[in-house]
């Protein structure tokens, strides 16, 4: 593999991308498909002694606000882009085999399109000899991006595309690395996602499935029948890309306010802390890598939003985290938390948490995407995922219910959307369908 020390990858956990620094040899470095927190990747930098002079962006990203912007206005950095993109800020738009001097190192765009209609990839060289590509949402360590984000009705004729794209890129030499964007964790990918960052055309050429189908017809099929729900912001953030975010200042800040209900209370506190205690109707999104996604998903489309943290959880942490995928509508933070909402007297919950049980009476819902589910569950468990649950609250009963799903984040989450929904009997199960598995397992016990 190739495993150039120019080249770092910078990656964001919670989203399962990696933006990357390209060290240009002259103290200025190329930066691609950054996201708009910057904090990270100005600490690359600065650790490097490099300032960011270019910002490349391979499509219009649907999982967060690119940072591009960000880099022009604070770093002077020129934003490198497709040229059918409809980008309306300033940037530098390529053509298909068009060539970018970096300085040393050349940037040529490759049109890919298929996860979006204007992706490019770019292959850097260095003089004639290529180095890697960046291949962002087209080809994937071990598969391939979806194709749906842009257009239902879009979504074979991407496919198609993106079969084509993939085989361009997989004609390249076997020893050139693969810089993908999307990895382990993603909701941009099709299928499973491989956890290495990089990987090369010759090892995806041999392991890959999707370029290992025998054709364009069964790579559709194939990509079709991968696909999976994602966070409905998804389709919003395209164009807030397109227009360009707006540029926020290098750190964040929230106001604190007195304890009210006229917003809606976006509980980050651990999970053990919710359940003992917490705002009636707030809504449960422990703060954690994938906080940004679960409160893109979870949170009222309109309307304000009130912070609820504890002391020692970081304020910016959580601005920059809803910053990345444009969520604005945080009006401030409860001054005093918990305490101070409880001394106004205002409305209060709980929720059981609590280990594994043996119960017939109750029923058991599991709210984790149905790849998991269906990668092993409890037998009396019934599969709502955690992203749909609020519009199928009305298939649902007031009867006892468990909530699990892989540790108690997500479950907790769902426990408080119940909760607003109005039902009354909702416990949250302190760990995982193999926990809740084992305490029922018995000879003839229906629950194993």
């Amino acid at each position: 593999m190739n495993s150039d020390p120019r080249i770092e990858a910078v990656p964001d956990a919670g989203l399962g991308n990696s933006a990357y620094l390209v060290d240009l040899g002259d103290g200025r470095a190329l930066a691609v498909d950054a996201c708009r927190d910057l904090r990270a990747l100005h600490g690359a930098a600065e650790a490097a002694g490099l300032r960011i002079a270019f910002a490349a962006d391979t499509h219009l990203h649907a999982d967060f606000l690119s940072g591009a912007v960000q880099l022009a206005a604070h770093d002077g950095a020129e934003v490198i882009a497709s040229a059918v993109g409809g980008r309306e800020f300033e940037h530098r738009g390529v053509e298909d085999g068009e060539e970018v001097d970096l300085g040393g190192l050349t940037l040529r765009a490759l049109a890919t399109p298929g996860h979006t209609g204007e992706h490019v990839a770019y292959l850097l060289l260095d003089g004639s000899s290529p180095l890697g590509v960046f291949t962002g949402g087209s080809l994937l360590a071990g598969t391939a991006a979806r194709t749906d984000l842009v257009d239902p009705d879009r979504t074979e004729e991407l496919a198609r595309t993106q079969y084509r794209s993939l085989q361009r890129l997989a004609a390249l030499p076997d020893d050139v690395a693969v810089w993908p964007t999307h990895g382990a964790g993603t909701f941009c990918a099709a299928g499973p996602r491989e956890a290495g960052a990089t990987t090369t055309i010759g090892a995806e050429r041999a392991t890959n499935p999707m370029l290992n189908v025998p054709d364009e017809h069964a790579f559709v099929r194939t990509l079709l029948a991968a696909l999976g729900s994602f966070p409905p912001y998804f389709r919003r953030l395209p164009e807030e890309n397109r227009l360009g975010p707006p540029v926020l200042p290098s750190t964040l800040d929230l106001g604190a306010v007195a304890p009210h209900t006229e917003a809606t209370v976006i509980d980050v506190r651990p999970v053990a802390t919710f359940a003992a205690g917490h705002p009636r109707d707030a809504i449960s999104i422990p703060l954690r890598p994938e906080f940004a996604t679960w409160l893109g998903w979870l949170a009222p489309a309109d309307g304000p939003l009130l912070l609820l943290r504890d002391d020692d959880q970081d304020l910016e942490e959580i601005l920059w985290q809803a910053a990345k995928i444009g969520c604005d509508r945080f009006v401030g933070e409860i001054e005093g938390g918990m305490d101070a909402w409880l001394r106004a007297g205002l409305p209060c919950s709980s929720t059981p948490l609590r280990e594994a049980f043996r119960a017939d009476d109750v029923r058991v819902l599991d709210i984790r995407q149905r790849s998991e589910f269906e990668a092993g569950h409890s037998p009396r468990a019934v599969n709502i995922e955690l992203g749909e649950l609020e519009q199928r609250l009305r298939d649902l009963d007031d009867a006892p219910a468990v909530v699990m799903c892989g540790h108690g984040e997500r479950a907790m989450s769902a426990a408080s959307i119940l909760e607003r929904g109005g039902f009354e009997q909702v416990t949250v199960l302190d760990g995982g369908p193999a926990d809740w598995t084992a305490a029922n397992a018995s000879e003839g016990h229906p629950g194993s």
